[in-house]
């Protein structure tokens, strides 16, 4: 049977970590969510939403951001060029999840801020998580920053509430793989294959009708095809 969200505001004293950092011990970052939302041009499902609507929404954001920090995604990247007439696509996959319920999973600390949801949680990893943390702190791992886009705007489409902030996501880590490989390639590859995992939780704000996400990631670059193979 699925906890409660109740169950899941349990206080945790004296835990000393830096905001969006993790040790050893303990994940933690905070999540906003609002609670009048639009998407994509139309108002959601569920508006407004009700305190458990809002709480719910935070854990799973948040349950999203670790798996992210842990597990990461695997992506394959065609760089495209236009004079070549081939097009730019980028793809994720999710290499691990956190399921509702977890319970390493807690809320601190929650407040509401006019129409938002501000909650700062923290996640324990079992030691099979840590070993995966060590992992993506390890030499072959380089860290990179970028920020992404994603409009608000999406008429015609069936748009979730987490969709377009996901997007955005998958934006800012297209950017900070195109960035890292200027910075070490002197030709632009065909394409790019690799692991990439995030290494705090992202900043999102609204920015000229877009939504905008500030995110740092971990990345592993396994192969890169250059176009000279074809």
């Amino acid at each position: 049977m699925l906890r409660t969200l109740k169950q899941y505001l349990i206080p945790l004293l004296l835990i000393l970590v830096s905001i969006n950092a993790y040790t050893q011990d303990v994940l933690r970052g905070e999540v906003r969510i609002e609670r009048e939302p639009i998407l994509g041009g139309l108002v959601d499902a569920v508006y407004p939403l009700d305190d458990e609507a809002a709480y719910r929404r935070a854990l799973e954001q948040a349950a999203s951001f670790f798996a992210a920090q842990i597990y990461g995604w695997s992506f394959h990247y065609d760089i495209g060029e236009r004079a070549r007439g081939i097009a730019e696509e980028f793809e994720l996959t999710p290499l691990g999840d956190i399921p509702w319920g977890d319970p390493q999973l807690f809320v601190t600390h929650a407040h509401f801020d006019g129409t938002s949801l501000s909650v700062w949680l923290d996640y324990r990893p079992n030691p099979a998580q840590r070993r995966r943390l060590e992992i993506w702190s390890s030499g072959t791992i380089r860290s990179a920053q970028a920020i992404g886009f994603q409009p608000l705007v999406a008429w015609g489409e069936d748009v979730q509430w987490r969709t377009l902030r996901e997007n955005a996501l998958k934006d800012a880590a297209r950017s900070a793989v195109r960035t890292m490989l200027r910075g070490s390639e002197r030709n632009r590859p065909k394409q790019v294959t690799g692991l990439i995992s995030l290494q705090s939780f992202p900043s999102f704000w609204i920015d000229s009708g877009r939504w905008a996400v500030r995110a740092r990631f971990r990345v592993e670059i396994r192969e890169i095809i250059p176009f000279a193979v074809y």
